[in-house]
């Protein structure tokens, strides 16, 4: 399919008129998706969020603006870079499912109540059993996948950001991320998710333990990179010999998992 010329102008006016953020993870993709209905949705988020405020005292805009940066770095579609933008609109604004609906179709609505539903439950146990039932709980409530995708990017940039909130409040949101969404981001196979999710946690959960190794892991992470690098070229080599076409990558443990080996 070829673009024609004023397609491609359209297209680039509405990347120009996004987030930055957003717009520079928008052109990441070989198949540009639909802008004109991204930069819609960013309209719509922006008036119906106008004057909310998060607890950062940033404009509650910029969150789903977050969102659906995170979404388009997954590389997924218009559908749910759009459900990003406006999941909490159903919510906590004027807008109804309905507004939603007609205005974006009833794939992005059905999103985006999904996303709304799941919001509404709320983990009390700190058990491993109940905190196996709840994921399984979410898993079954989110008939679309992109549902629990968009949850994890809500929660993943909540996450970047909990430090405004009150130290109670940081405590349980904290222990949900750790017990309940970076074990959902591992079982869909998230792993980087999984990763900054357990690592954010146990910023809030251990400060102390967290920053003594974040600092011990800091002075060695030039000795550390290059011993990855050492494991992995012989492997490259001796792929490459045998005519087995891989793509060897490597990484250094995160900061939860080497708590976790110390304990």
């Amino acid at each position: 399919m070829t673009l024609t010329a004023e397609a491609t102008s359209k297209g680039a006016e509405s990347i120009a008129g996004l987030p930055h953020e957003l717009a520079r993870a928008l052109e990441g993709y070989a198949r540009r998706p639909d802008v004109l209905k991204i930069r819609e949705a960013y309209e719509l988020a922006e008036e119906a969020h106008r004057g909310q405020r998060r607890a950062s005292g940033e404009t509650f805009v910029s969150h789903a603006v977050e969102v659906a940066t995170i979404l388009a770095q997954f590389g997924l579609d218009t559908a749910s870079i759009v459900a990003g933008l406006i999941h909490d609109v159903v919510e906590d604004t004027q807008y109804s499912l309905a507004d939603v609906e007609a205005r974006f179709g009833h794939e992005v609505a059905s999103v985006v109540d999904g996303v709304t539903k799941i919001g509404k439950v709320r983990f009390r146990s700190q058990s491993e059993h109940q905190a196996e039932n709840y994921r399984k709980l979410l898993l079954s409530m989110a008939e679309d996948a992109r549902v629990i995708l968009i949850k994890l990017a809500d929660r993943l940039h909540n996450m970047r950001t909990l430090e405004h909130l009150p130290r109670d409040k940081r405590q349980r949101v904290a222990r949900e991320t750790r017990e309940i969404y970076a074990p959902l981001a591992h079982r869909l196979g998230m792993a980087q998710v999984k990763w900054e999710l357990e690592d954010l946690a146990f910023k809030f959960l251990g400060p102390e333990e967290y920053e003594e190794i974040r600092k011990l892991v800091h002075g060695r992470r030039t000795e550390r990179e290059r011993q990855v690098l050492e494991f992995q070229r012989p492997l490259e080599g001796l792929l490459e010999d045998a005519g087995i076409p891989t793509e060897v990558t490597g990484r250094a443990k995160h900061l939860w998992s080497i708590n976790r080996k110390i304990q």
